[in-house]
Order: C-alpha cells, then sequence, then structure tokens
C-alpha cells in the first residue's frame, strides 16, 4: 500500500508520520491519585509493546505522575489536557514528550500561544484531539450533527489557533463511536493537510464489538495509506488494546515479527478436534518470535495445498495430523501428540 505523505513529528524516541512505522498507542486507565498503580499499570503496557502511553493530567496534583512513569518505562508519554493551559505548562516542565489538548477549550489566544511556545522550547509535540461529542456548538449548529465535514473543519480550526502561534508541531485526530463517520472524517482531513494522524474509534465497546469496529475503522484507512499512529480504544485492560492493535497491524501486513497463525473454520470433512488444537496452538505460538506463517488446517483439501505458503504446519485426518512445510508433508503423527510435534519442527526452524 502506499502511505499518505505526513509530515514527521518526534514523540520522544518515536517517530510519528512520514515513513515511520505505524506506531501503537494506549492510555493508562488507573485513578490518577494512585502513582503506584499508575507505574504498574505502564511497566504492563511497556512489556506488552505499548509504543506510546497517555496519561490523563486531571489536576496539578497529577502532574507527579510523569516523572514517576517515566523513570519506570522507555516510553514515551503524553499529557491528556482538559480546560486548564497550566497543567500543560507543568506538563512540560516535568518532562512529558506530548501533549494532547483541544486549543478551544484552555482559554483564549494568549494561553494557546503559551502552550506552544513551552511546547517549542522543550521540542514538544501537540495532538489536538477533536472527537464527535465536544464539537464547537457553532459547528454543530452548521451542520446539524456531528457529520465528518464538520469533525474536520474543527480539527483544522484548531490546528490553525496553534499556526497562529507560529506552532505546527502537530497531530490530529478526529474520533467518532460511528464507524463510517470517523472513516469518512479522517480521509477529508488526509486531503486537506500532511499532519500526522492518530486513528481512532472512540468508545469503540467491550472487546468484542470494539476490536470489530476499531479493525473496520482503523484497518481500512491504513489499507488507504492512511493514518500514523494507533489506538484501539476498548473497554478493557488496555494491555488487550496494545495487543490487538499489533494484530491489526500484522493481519494489515503493517508489521512483521512473530508467528502468524492461518487455520480453517472447519467443515463436515473434519475428522480431528480442529477448533481445540488451533487455539492449542495459537497460545503456545504466543512463545514464538521466529517471523514464520503457521497453519493449523482441518483435512487434506486445505492442508498443504491452500495452505502451501505457510512455512510449516499441520493438517488432520481420522485421528492423525500430517505435519508439513512449505507443502510438503514431513511426518504423520496422532492426533494427541500433533501440536507437541509441530512446535518440535517449529524450533528447529
Amino acid at each position: 500500500m502506499t502511505r499518505r505523505n505526513a509530515k514527521t513529528v518526534r514523540c520522544g524516541t518515536v517517530m510519528i508520520g512520514g515513513t515511520a512505522p505505524v506506531s501503537v498507542q494506549s492510555m493508562l486507565n488507573v485513578p490518577a491519585e494512585d502513582v503506584k498503580g499508575n507505574v504498574e499499570q505502564a511497566r504492563r503496557l511497556a512489556s506488552a509493546g505499548c509504543e506510546i502511553l497517555r496519561v490523563a493530567i486531571p489536576d496539578a496534583e497529577s502532574v507527579r505522575l510523569i516523572p514517576a512513569i517515566k523513570e519506570a518505562v522507555n516510553v514515551p508519554l503524553v499529557a491528556d489536557i482538559h480546560f486548564d493551559y497550566r497543567l500543560a505548562l507543568e506538563s512540560v516542565e516535568a518532562g512529558i514528550d506530548k501533549i494532547r489538548i483541544n486549543p478551544g477549550n484552555i482559554g483564549d489566544d494568549a494561553h494557546v500561544r503559551e502552550v506552544a511556545n513551552a511546547c517549542r522550547r522543550h521540542g514538544v509535540p501537540i495532538r489536538i484531539g477533536v472527537n464527535a461529542g465536544s464539537l464547537e456548538k457553532d459547528i454543530l449548529a452548521k451542520y446539524g450533527h456531528p457529520t465528518p465535514e464538520a469533525l474536520c473543519e474543527s480539527a483544522l480550526y484548531h490546528a490553525s489557533l496553534l499556526e497562529k502561534a507560529e506552532f505546527d508541531d502537530i497531530l490530529l485526530s478526529l474520533k467518532s463511536s460511528d464507524v463510517q463517520t470517523m472513516h469518512d472524517a479522517y480521509a477529508l482531513v488526509a486531503q486537506r493537510c500532511d499532519y500526522p494522524l492518530h486513528l481512532g474509534v472512540t468508545e469503540a465497546g467491550t472487546p468484542r464489538m470494539g476490536l470489530m469496529k476499531s479493525a473496520a475503522g482503523i484497518g481500512g484507512l491504513l489499507l488507504e495509506g492512511i493514518g500514523d499512529t494507533i489506538r484501539v480504544s476498548l473497554t478493557a485492560d488496555p494491555v488487550e488494546e496494545v495487543r490487538a492493535a499489533h494484530d491489526l497491524l500484522k493481519a494489515l501486513g503493517l508489521r512483521r515479527g512473530g508467528a502468524r497463525l492461518v487455520s480453517c473454520p472447519t467443515c463436515g470433512r473434519t475428522q480431528v478436534a480442529l477448533i481445540e488444537t488451533a487455539a492449542e496452538v495459537e497460545k503456545r505460538l504466543e512463545a514464538v518470535d521466529k517471523d514464520i506463517t503457521v497453519a493449523v488446517m482441518g483435512c487434506i483439501v486445505n492442508g498443504p495445498g491452500e495452505a502451501r505458503e505457510a512455512d510449516i504446519g499441520m493438517a488432520g485426518g481420522k485421528g492423525k495430523f500430517a505435519i508439513f512445510k512449505k507443502g510438503r508433508v514431513v511426518r504423520t503423527v496422532d492426533e494427541n501428540e500433533a501440536v507437541e510435534a509441530l512446535m518440535q519442527e517449529i524450533e528447529q526452524l
């Protein structure tokens, strides 16, 4: 796919936009007053592969989270600021790597300029976060409801406030809980500016539907070359967001590394417990860091033939599994020995 040619912005050690890989974000959800809990969750997210981490800074006391988290993990940290521009200034002084604000809700132009100046001095980019639930009254009156055009206009308006302050180290997000609205808003703004885009379906829901909506919205845009960093928002442990985001990027071919599983949906020809076997293989593959494709197939029809492009795989039939590599059968084992046999072969690759 051809990526949109976006401006490059640095967030700590991570580059966003341009030719930089699409990065994975999440947000801490421990109460801000619980410093220890936030640090522990930050460590778990870093271990899961989170590449940019956001933390809410609702008051001056919460600024102490910034040095505590940065000391614990080597992941760029973003301060989520609303209403009080002074919290942005204090976060910058505390060493934050990026600020997320809506310039329209932190006061007059003087406050916007003060934040922009502080961020410029410290090399801190600003993400303008617009979403369907917080559009300006005049924009809502103009469009009637949160249309893609309304979201686009709001984002560019807020960017113009920073541009007036001679600041353009900007990222944009235009989120909606409606997938079509979210998709169209990002597609519009992608045509009208070159700022890097943070993709997400806001309030996507619990993991079942949240994953579906995020895969459709984020995945659809990435396939069109739009998007530079992503968050899969779920009402769940944020570690699940990170894992889902990495899985999505792998599914789109935007990430390599680690084992990829392909497996057939089964049919009336299946004579082995394929569903259970595939689940066990998937779990075992979590510990495999080889860049390989592994196939778990239910019969010879979908076995070495259809899965011949897999590096290694197994195909079941009458209580047995054939283990194959690049479409060539290398051994046949009983069903209850198949997973272990497959893992032994993977170790030898």
